[in-house]
């Protein structure tokens, strides 16, 4: 199986909610499952699985959780499936769902069950005839571009005045901004978040040009544990995340110093922590989604290295994908983000142009986490990756983030 979480956003661009988007086999290997996916359906959810791997630290921070539910499975025991909160879980259910009673009756029950309801993928034209199905539903998702702000104050708050509507397919940042000022949607989806403001290549404060110095120390390969540790020692939320995180992995109660700290965990788990927790503080004041992608990019891509023959790069491979949107995280340009952090020539063609041997990796992750499951299956084929190993990667870099910003 293979499932992701796609954010949905608010109008301050927090992550309010996810949409799990699951699938159990590949579809270019089995046409007979592609034409049966709904029959097969029936009985499993997919997305139930990833959302009672991960869904409990997911709703810790008071997050929905969006799961497509189709016609046939609607019927299935979702109770029993899932082992989250009914209350924080919405059934996502599309124009297969009809105004038929039978459905109605289904939904209602659902409801009772403490279900929250999501419809997708009804036409604009024929919402008339989805009424009742409209009316039990919390949620709409809609294409922002097939709907306009007078649609939805004529049609949306007078008729539906409970409905929320979640606009999907947000590319930029000027489209976002002009949506949240027309005040019609609730939340957002698509890839805006992920780009650059306006505004640019802004000059950065004391605090954060530390942070920028010590992720620079610690990307060379083969950096001294002394001089990561000397940079430390001038930022104090630094110095208590390091000797939480030794404390963690070390019954040991005698550290005397920074240095000593950074010595015991040693130079590859100082890597890692020190980036972790210098993206957490470089993020601080950025949308929270942009730190979790960067980790769990960062991750994912350390885990896949093997997979694409690439264990040897697996560091690399770990810095391309936390620096993958390094532009947002320090508010400059990829270029002038990428020099001031003097990474390689191999890990900036990645980034820059998807080019070079680390780059079909990053083109991979960035094609798993917008759930584009034909094109990750044909790599998959391509390159003889394992499905399930593919999956438990992404389950890991999910676990390690959770662990990383608990810290």
């Amino acid at each position: 199986m293979l499932a992701t979480l796609v954010p949905l956003f608010d109008e301050q661009m927090q992550a309010a909610a996810y949409s799990v988007f699951a699938q159990r086999e590949n579809s270019l290997l089995d046409t007979i499952y592609a034409g049966s996916l709904k029959y097969d359906n029936a009985t499993r959810i997919e997305g139930f699985d990833i959302a009672n791997s991960i869904g409990k630290q997911v709703l810790e921070d008071g997050k929905e959780l969006f799961i497509p539910v189709n016609n046939v499975a609607l019927f299935s025991d979702i109770s029993r499936q899932c082992q989250i909160p009914h209350d924080k879980v919405v059934l996502l259910i599309d124009r297969e769902v009809t105004a038929d009673q039978k459905y109605v009756k289904r939904l209602r029950e659902l409801r009772a069950l403490g279900f929250k309801l999501a419809a997708w993928k009804i036409p604009i034209h024929q919402m008339g005839s989805y009424r009742d199905v409209l009316r039990l539903c919390d949620y709409m998702l809609v294409h922002h571009q097939k709907v306009d702000i007078h649609q939805i104050q004529d049609l949306f708050w007078k008729i539906y005045p409970n409905l929320r509507l979640v606009g999907i397919h947000v590319q930029d940042r000027e489209t976002f901004d002009m949506l949240c000022q027309a005040r019609g949607f609730d939340y957002f989806e698509g890839s805006f978040f992920k780009q650059l403001p306006a505004k640019k290549d802004v000059e950065l404060n004391p605090l954060k040009a530390n942070y920028v110095e010590l992720m620079r120390t610690v990307s060379v390969v083969d950096f001294d544990v002394v001089d990561a540790a000397a940079v430390i020692e001038r930022d104090p939320a630094l110095v208590i995340s390091l000797l939480q995180i030794v404390n963690s992995v070390t019954a040991r109660g005698d550290i005397t110093s920074v240095r000593h700290a950074a010595v015991i965990l040693g130079q590859k788990e100082l890597k890692k922590w020190t980036l972790a927790a210098v993206t957490k503080e470089l993020c601080a004041d950025k949308p929270s989604e942009i730190m979790r992608l960067s980790m769990v990019r960062a991750r994912f891509a350390e885990e896949l290295a093997p997979m694409f023959g690439l264990r040897e790069q697996s560091s690399e491979l770990f810095l391309t994908g936390l620096f993958s949107v390094i532009d947002v995280i320090l508010g400059k340009s990829k270029n002038f983000a990428l020099a001031e952090l003097s990474v390689s020539t191999k890990i900036s063609n990645a980034i820059m142009n998807h080019a070079g041997e680390l780059a079909p990796v990053l083109v991979f992750i960035e094609k798993y986490e917008d759930a584009c499951w034909q094109e990750i299956f044909r790599e998959m084929i391509l390159r003889n990756l394992d499905m399930d190993a593919v999956y438990e990667a992404y389950l890991s870099a999910l676990r390690w983030y959770r662990m990383m910003i608990s810290i």
